[in-house]
């Protein structure tokens, strides 16, 4: 995994945020959280001023991993990988109160909403009909239906987050 892109003066901080992400994630998540959590790290590093260089490093490890497992569902048992919040703070050494507290600071910060794809597992964008659905002349169209220079055309204006036939297109 590369680097966190964030200024030179945050850079030691979230690299040591990233070491606790990537130990949990990798560990007892997977691949996908890791890389998540990182994405979500880089965000805040590059925030002005950015939070990360104030606190327990430890505790902003814990709310980035309970915010990006948040979005993704990760306390639901019908998703896989799952987890409860009171064994992710047993992993992270952080009181659950705590964690959620941070997390739900980093939620502010961030100004995430549910409809924000740039947290979320591949699959569950997949899933999700609304990601796909353009309005085209007026009419809502699947863009996933749609020929692929229109897709194409889509993800180069940032309208969906990655080509759907094409595979690792994902930042």
């Amino acid at each position: 995994m590369k680097q966190v892109n964030v200024p030179r003066a945050v850079q030691t901080y979230a690299d040591q945020i990233v070491a606790v992400t990537d130990a949990i994630c990798l560990e007892h998540l997977d691949q996908e959280y890791a890389e998540l959590c990182r994405v979500m790290i880089g965000k805040l590093g590059r925030k002005r001023p950015t939070p990360l260089v104030r606190g327990d490093l430890r505790i902003w490890a814990a709310g980035v991993v309970y915010a990006v497992g948040q979005h993704n569902f990760l306390f639901d048992p019908a998703q896989t990988p799952h987890t409860t919040a009171l064994e992710l703070s047993g992993w992270l050494g952080v009181k659950k109160t705590t964690m959620a507290n941070k997390a739900g600071l980093i939620r502010d910060i961030l100004k995430l909403s549910h409809f924000d794809i740039e947290y979320v597992r591949r699959d569950l964008v997949d899933a999700s009909p609304l990601t796909w659905l353009l309005e085209v002349d007026g009419i809502p169209v699947d863009i996933r239906r749609a020929p692929l220079h229109l897709q194409i055309q889509a993800f180069q204006l940032g309208l969906i987050p990655y080509l759907p036939a094409a595979q690792d297109d994902r930042p």
